[in-house]
């Protein structure tokens, strides 16, 4: 049995798109949303990329009619990338955000994210990761001093337990050992 197969948690990259991260109030109330969904946030940074790393993140839509649009939307404000942790977070993350369509979610899916904050296909307020292979790569070019395997090994079972708390300031859950360790 390979170690994936025996993983009880799955990870996967969340962004929050410029359109919402220009209002706060906004970030918090999705933000809200996933706490309520049992996520574990793992990782998270803000950051504003420059269109030449928005292109290389959507490289695999270059040609579509779609892709200048989207490029120029996603470097033009800062970005909330998340790596979220529960069970089937995958497809929990992508039931949560709520298809890519946004005239049709807010009609079929209302109180889905996109749903509630999304202006347009482009401006859909969310991006998650379509699958394990897909996550891993994107979580890597987000956060490439994250290791994901050393995750697994060392970090997972303590996650496992429930016995942790949110750490605000860094927009993290931590397990309590850890809030233990920089204490002293």
């Amino acid at each position: 049995m390979s170690s994936a197969s025996r993983r009880s948690l799955q990870l996967t990259l969340a962004i929050l798109k410029p359109n919402v991260v220009s209002h706060p109030h906004l970030v918090h109330q999705i933000k809200e949303l996933i706490h309520q969904k049992e996520f574990l946030f793992i990782r998270s940074k803000r950051m504003h990329l420059p269109r030449a790393r928005v292109e290389d993140f959507y490289r695999e839509h270059e040609g579509r009619f779609f892709y200048n649009r989207l490029v120029s939307f996603m470097s033009s404000g800062p970005i909330s990338t998340h790596i979220l942790a529960r069970e089937n977070a995958i497809a929990e993350w992508r039931k949560l955000m709520g298809a890519t369509k946004v005239f049709k979610t807010i009609h079929e899916d209302p109180n889905s994210i996109r749903g509630q904050f999304g202006l347009t296909d482009t401006r859909n307020s969310t991006h998650g990761s379509d699958s394990d292979e897909t996550a891993l790569k994107e979580m890597n070019f987000f956060f490439p001093e994250f290791d994901v395997e050393d995750w697994y090994r060392e970090s997972e079972r303590h996650f496992l337990t429930g016995d942790v708390y949110f750490d605000e300031e860094h927009d993290i859950h931590r397990y309590k050992l850890n809030h233990a360790k920089l204490k002293s």
